[in-house]
């Protein structure tokens, strides 16, 4: 009887995280192809516009594992002329969700010329903002120009979403940054050695983004050891719960507005969809409270 070979499975969403052996360089690869998926087809978009929405989730993971991995980190991105804003939130237990909100349901605007927020959680408690002009038309040089100018990190990064016809093929990442210890030597090497990978679509829709083959790429000849791994997946946040906390932070007269009429109120979530309904009874027991 002749064996039939097993099929390899496939790859699921996570960050890879490593370090050369050297010290000189801490890498991180994910992949976020799954996490995409979902996203768009919760936000029901597609085309270039989709592209910065995957590519910007992507980014908010890979800065979120570099700069604040126990905690939520936030990236807005406002086209020029305020038109569209595409928002995407990554959280320490590797759930990332994501929206573009439009002035104008018929707008498709550019990211060029915009501006990248960074929204993050300091360790003692604190939030951390940072704003940088997109000097170009993608979200790895906008992500680039905030590690540059913001937080100062030297650091060497591109993320990539690549659609097939009707679906997504592969979406994922990397950042490889230079640790404090080290000096410009080793990072002018690499910089070289990473102008081929600027523009990483191809290479990761022909691994299906596996970030083992991408670590393998980027490190390619110099010793290095994998040191974490973690899982990703969208996750909305929302919850009936969430909802109520959120009305109970209006004025009680408000809320008493809200209910006069004893109709329920529906809201949905810009994130997923969900719709949720609120009681006249339960605004009337917010108001009280």
């Amino acid at each position: 009887m002749i064996a039939t070979p097993t099929a390899e499975p496939s790859p699921s969403d996570n960050a890879l995280r490593a370090e050369t052996d050297d010290g000189a360089f801490r890498a991180v690869a994910v992949r976020t192809t799954d996490t995409v998926r979902q996203m768009l087809a919760k936000q029901s978009l597609w085309g270039a516009e989709a592209v910065h929405l995957a590519d910007l989730a992507t980014g908010a993971i890979l800065l979120r594992e570099t700069m604040a991995p126990s905690h939520r980190l936030q990236c807005l991105l406002r086209s020029a002329d305020g038109a569209c804003l595409w928002v995407a939130e990554s959280n320490p237990d590797g759930g990332t969700r994501g929206l573009l909100t439009r002035k104008d349901k018929n707008t498709t605007a550019s990211i060029h010329g915009g501006t990248l927020e960074v929204v993050r959680t300091l360790r003692n408690g604190e939030l951390h903002r940072g704003v940088v002009q997109i000097p170009g038309g993608t979200v790895s040089q906008a992500l680039m120009v905030y590690l540059q100018e913001s937080e100062q990190v030297v650091s060497m990064l591109a993320v990539a979403c690549e659609l097939g016809d009707d679906h997504v093929v592969a979406a994922g990442g990397y950042i490889v940054q230079l640790l404090p210890e080290v000096g410009r030597g080793p990072l002018a090497i690499m910089a070289e050695r990473l102008r081929d990978f600027e523009h990483i679509g191809p290479l990761l829709a022909k691994n299906d983004a596996a970030t083992s083959p991408l670590l393998d790429e980027l490190l390619y000849g110099m010793p290095f050891t994998r040191v974490d791994e973690r899982p990703l997946d969208w996750r909305c946040r929302c919850s009936k719960e969430r909802v109520l906390a959120t009305l109970a932070t209006l004025p009680g007269s408000d809320l008493a507005g809200l209910s006069a009429d004893d109709k329920p109120i529906e809201l949905s979530c810009d994130f997923c969809r969900a719709d949720y309904v609120v009681s006249a009874e339960e605004l009337r027991a917010l108001a009280k409270s």
